[in-house]
């Protein structure tokens, strides 16, 4: 993960925002440059999330990825970079007209690791806020929050927050992290984002509370 520096973030935004703009305009997926193929082939899970721009937080736009490292780096962004634009079914397609008020997020994950725990308060060691994102698992059911959900659009989680809202995310109890057929693994991110639509881009961190 240490290989990604804020000019591979710049030019992986600017790929997804070409190929979302592309698509909104033609109907058609762009074509992948043969330099961002070449220099992001290896596999990753990555999720690429739109946020409105606005004084009051960035709301969420649009959010959608790949958790498992399945599909080389650029093969996901390819995907997902539209699907978060006009395939998230929690919101309304966004527009070419849109993009004007939109900044581009990029979420680079590493593999998730199963939370081994005896007794479930031990999560409270276990994660950290500000550092981990969370996936729980339970039957069929999967679903997964980034590790920046605690902390963005002026949120201030705790863990057991945290795992409610996973667990719910997942269409589980807001208790299910308690049970043992549930399975909750944790997961890191490099996280690039614009600073404003189509803006200079920065890699963002965040700060555990």
């Amino acid at each position: 993960m240490s290989e990604f520096d804020v000019k591979d973030g710049k030019q992986l935004i600017k790929f997804a925002r070409e190929n979302i703009e592309h698509y909104l305009t033609t109907s058609q997926m762009m074509e992948v440059p043969s330099i961002i193929k070449n220099k992001f082939s290896d596999k990753y899970g990555v999720f690429v999330t739109l946020n409105e721009y606005n004084a009051n937080g960035n709301p969420l736009r649009g959010c959608i990825g790949y958790i498992e490292p399945i599909y080389p780096l650029y093969e996901v962004i390819h995907r997902v970079s539209i699907s978060s634009a006009v395939k998230d079914p929690r919101f309304n397609s966004v527009t070419i007209n849109d993009m004007d008020n939109i900044i581009i997020e990029i979420s680079i994950l590493t593999p998730p690791k199963l939370i081994e725990v005896i007794d479930p308060k031990d999560y409270f060691d276990k994660i950290v806020i500000g550092r981990d994102g969370l996936i729980a698992e339970k039957g069929m059911k999967r679903g997964l929050l980034l590790p920046q959900v605690p902390i963005d659009h002026g949120r201030n989680w705790n863990v057991e927050t945290f795992l409610k809202h996973t667990c719910n995310k997942t269409g589980l109890n807001e208790n299910a992290w308690k049970e043992k057929q549930t399975k909750l693994y944790s997961f890191q991110a490099i996280l690039f984002e614009e600073v404003s639509p189509r803006g200079d881009v920065v890699r963002k961190y965040l700060t555990p509370i």
